[in-house]
């Protein structure tokens, strides 16, 4: 049986050092980790940086976005993600607070895990909730990606015209529909 292949997209972002090396240097390597481990070429975005988020939780973050061909599961490839963002002295302390790396699967081809419910429950759970309950599974595409410019400016880098398999709008338009303060916020380095 041959397993097909999946264009997925990862968002990457990092605010803290890790011994001498900076928060861009981490993406970087992080990026070459993946490439090797996927033994693909990754189509990789430019760098950004952007407000912590939320604002005031620490250091301003850099981001980037690739896309690699894989056969991996989701589950797998989010597993392969953590394994990386591990090499890197990735801490889960506290959500949305700062780290070395953060690695997350914004989505895996057209694909949408576990099932549309789910993920609907999640899109649409209130920001003050977000804050509080975290998902005991991998959801995609990702449920909150059409809100945040840190992830959607990257990707317009390198698949403007992905398609969310859900809402129906390609990456651009779901860009284009945030609020311009928060679009420049996002600054290339």
């Amino acid at each position: 049986m041959t397993i097909l292949r999946s264009k997925a997209i990862i968002s990457l972002g990092g605010n803290l050092p890790l011994g001498e090396m900076s928060p861009r240097q981490i993406l970087l390597a992080a990026i070459q980790e993946i490439s090797l481990l996927m033994g693909e070429q990754c189509q990789v975005s430019r760098l950004f940086q952007t407000p912590c988020f939320p604002a005031g939780a620490g250091p301003d973050f850099v981001n980037a976005a690739l896309t690699v061909e894989t056969r991996l599961s989701p589950e797998a490839l989010l597993q392969c993600l953590h394994g990386v963002e591990q090499k890197f002295s990735r801490l889960r302390k506290q959500r949305w607070g700062t780290r070395t790396l953060d690695l997350d699967l914004i989505s895996l081809s057209e694909k949408v895990f576990p099932d549309l419910a789910t993920h609907q429950r999640w899109r649409d759970l209130p920001l003050e909730q977000q804050v509080k309950e975290t998902p005991d599974q991998l959801i995609l595409p990702h449920p909150r990606m059409q809100d945040r410019a840190f992830v959607l400016v990257p990707m317009c880098d390198i698949c403007p015209e992905w398609r969310h398999p859900i809402l129906g709008k390609t990456a651009a338009e779901l860009c284009a529909e945030l609020p311009k303060s928060d679009l420049e916020a996002v600054q290339p380095l």
